[in-house]
């Protein structure tokens, strides 16, 4: 059981020794479901060939990372992946007049607009079909306070993948077989004043542009649970830094009461 709060001071160092093992990833990067790891400077994710999106994706955001000029939105296919893997512009035509989404940051291009690597987060290994009203609801503000949080000077990292719970929609005009999520979590985490401290959500593609991101608190085992993932795999049983899973944590500094 991994716990959301505090982990101890005794750990900070692990924190960053970890960190930069794992490159873009907290502790160590997620296991648990297949697929074809890919990682750049921005972002480190793993790839389901048979969904066409990614099963997980983890990047570490930092004051120097935001706030630079807009990004332009020019979508490709992942040149690191097959044909087979990932979807292409193509199949996304149509996508919002048939089935209400857009083709939604799983890695926001916001939070790394000051990058000089930014548009590798428009190739569409990081993408999938986001209902509009979560892409511009919930999910957009959720992701606005973490980069309200990073601009007090603080540095976060982030998990954030699919759910596969029950059918969504289908791409009208894809060629080739897909799922598209039933909806989304996010893992965030900080180190404050030594401690670590994390906080997940879990949002449904059915949520509604005026619902509150922090309703959907839950916690990182049942993240865990949902998905089929290990989301930080260094906070084993064997590690000893453990404690039972609580809701909280990092919430009040993403402005969540």
């Amino acid at each position: 059981m991994k716990r959301l709060v505090a982990v101890s001071l005794a750990v900070s160092f692990v924190f960053s020794a970890f960190s930069a093992v794992a490159e873009n990833c907290v502790f160590s990067c997620p296991i648990g479901l297949n697929g074809q790891t890919i990682t750049r400077s921005l972002y480190t994710l793993n790839n389901n060939p048979q969904t066409k999106f990614a099963n997980w994706v983890a990047y570490h955001v930092t004051p120097d990372t935001i706030d630079g000029p807009s990004r332009s939105r020019n979508w490709k296919a992942d040149p690191e992946l097959s044909e087979e893997s990932t979807l292409e512009p193509n199949d996304y035509k149509g996508a919002w007049r048939g089935i209400g989404t857009d083709r939604g940051h799983q890695v926001p291009l916001a939070s790394f607009s000051n990058s000089p690597d930014w548009r590798e987060l428009n190739y569409l290994s990081n993408i999938t079909p986001q209902d509009s009203d979560l892409n511009q609801g919930p999910w957009v503000k959720l992701e606005n306070a973490v980069r309200s949080f990073v601009r007090t000077g603080r540095d976060v990292y982030v998990v954030s993948g699919p759910l596969y719970e029950w059918f969504f929609a289908s791409l009208p005009d894809a060629d080739e077989m897909h799922n598209v999520p039933s909806g989304y979590f996010k893992v965030i985490v900080t180190e404050i004043n030594g401690l670590i401290e994390a906080s997940a959500f879990i949002m449904q593609q059915s949520a509604a542009r005026s619902d509150d991101y922090c309703t959907t608190q839950v916690t990182i085992d049942e993240v865990e649970a949902r998905t089929g993932l290990n989301i930080m795999p260094v906070l084993s049983d064997e590690n000893e830094v453990i404690v039972e899973s609580t809701i909280g944590g990092l919430a009040p500094q993403l402005g969540c009461s």
